[in-house]
């Protein structure tokens, strides 16, 4: 939430400006922070991951948190949504369960346009989850929700143009005077 970033009166951002100039040894005022909602909360990865952490860490099972999360994204309206919880989930034994909907590329130069992915991990009480979630962005031409550039796959078959006719010019025979 942007409040909670911006803190009271403004006092939380200031105090992570000045722990980034003192991290990364920049001058005094060089550094300036800015913090802004998130425009679609479902189509971020980021916030999905986020939010799948806290549902783990309220007591909430796998499987509704995970589906929880896909359906939000899907009606925010991506093309398709994956996400991935691996560690102790029930037993001693670690697996990793994968819930996918929708349409997903994972392979091409498309994937750095279209493909938004976050890592979480949740410290739970019989050892760490690791939560992955991938987010396929449906294509926006205005480049707002989605990616404006066009996918390499999708081929448009235009209709042909009308010709004009043109006929042979007749062979003229010379007069004769």
């Amino acid at each position: 939430r942007t409040q909670n970033v911006l803190g009271e009166k403004g006092q939380r951002i200031r105090e992570l400006t000045s722990v980034v100039q003192k991290r990364f040894n920049f001058a005094d005022g060089a550094v300036e922070l800015y913090a802004e909602r998130v425009a679609n909360r479902g189509l971020c990865a980021q916030a999905q991951a986020e939010s799948l952490r806290f549902k783990l860490l309220g007591g909430l099972q796998v499987r509704r948190a995970c589906y929880g999360i896909m359906r939000f994204v899907m009606e925010a309206g991506a093309k398709g949504c994956e996400v991935i919880v691996s560690g102790k989930l029930r037993a001693a034994r670690a697996k990793a369960m994968k819930f996918k909907d929708g349409y997903m590329i994972k392979t091409g130069s498309a994937t750095d346009d279209y493909i938004d992915s976050a890592v979480r991990h949740v410290m739970m009480r019989q050892g760490v989850l690791g939560c992955r979630v991938s987010i396929m962005l449906a294509h926006d031409p205005t480049g707002k929700e989605g990616p404006s550039k066009q996918m390499s796959d999708i081929v448009t078959i235009l209709e042909p143009k009308e010709e004009a006719i043109i006929l042979p010019a007749e062979e003229e025979t010379p007069k004769e005077f």
